[in-house]
């Protein structure tokens, strides 16, 4: 049976993630010693499974606040705890195996004409497209007024690049960043993720091969203020389950 849910938060925390302790799920929160679970960069199938298997729990989570809004889905399965449907099934697969050890098997035999059959290399037509690693460098500027951001109010921000786990910090007064990508030497785009404390920004950027130069690609990445204050923002605190009630189809 297919169980539908949201997600909420109904009272965010104000502890800073980034501060707790990291572990293999998430985070310690020394405040109120709990581990905080990291549901943020989970797909929607991850977070349904994690609760399928936590629903009994009482869990704090980071999410984004895009992810209160989604809705998620889960197969509840049933198992058969009473022992005579186990001892049927078994019987049955073993009368099963029984009688067809009992058949005598057919033999078959099957000839083929070598005529009509090549022997030789197998080469294949796909293009194959060679990886290369380069340092991209350049600045984080602010799309008004092609300076840094205000480092007061956008702080400790960081920089990956095409899904990668490598993050370099962007430099708070300058905007400056250094960071070795791998990029396929046919594309000319770039999948850039900006984060901060409670800012999540993933966007996509194009850049030339021109702009490559002794393996270094030098490419400033400008954004606007207003994008990146609504940037999906992270929120911590107990997760609540709201499951959705089943629809009903009449027949007519």
């Amino acid at each position: 049976m297919k169980k539908k849910f949201t997600l909420e938060i109904v009272a965010p925390c104000s502890e800073n993630f980034d501060k707790m302790i990291p572990n293999l799920t998430g985070s310690f929160c020394n405040s109120c010693m709990k581990n905080v679970i990291d549901l943020s960069k989970k797909s929607n199938s991850e977070v349904a499974k994690f609760i399928a298997e936590n629903k009994d729990q009482n869990i704090c989570a980071r999410l984004k606040t895009t992810q209160l809004e989604e809705e998620f889905v889960y197969n509840e399965t049933f198992k058969l705890n009473n022992f005579k449907y186990v001892a049927v099934a078994a019987s049955i697969l073993l009368a099963s195996n029984v009688s067809g050890q009992e058949k005598e098997s057919v033999k078959t035999e099957i000839s083929a004409d070598s005529s009509r059959y090549l022997v030789g290399k197998v080469t294949s037509s796909q293009n194959s497209f060679e990886n290369v690693i380069v340092t991209m460098k350049g600045k984080l500027l602010e799309a008004k007024t092609n300076q840094p951001f205000n480092r007061k109010v956008f702080s400790n921000l960081t920089l990956s690049v095409n899904g990668s786990s490598k993050k370099v910090k962007i430099n708070s007064k300058t905007g400056y960043f250094s960071i070795p990508i791998i990029i396929l030497n046919d594309t000319g785009q770039l999948e850039i993720t900006i984060q901060g404390p409670n800012y999540y920004l993933s966007k996509t950027i194009l850049f030339r091969g021109k702009d490559i130069e002794e393996n270094v690609l030098l490419k400033d990445i400008i954004i606007s203020e207003e994008e990146l204050s609504n940037a999906v923002i992270m929120i911590l605190g107990g997760l609540g389950i709201n499951y959705l009630p089943e629809k009903k189809s009449w027949d007519i």
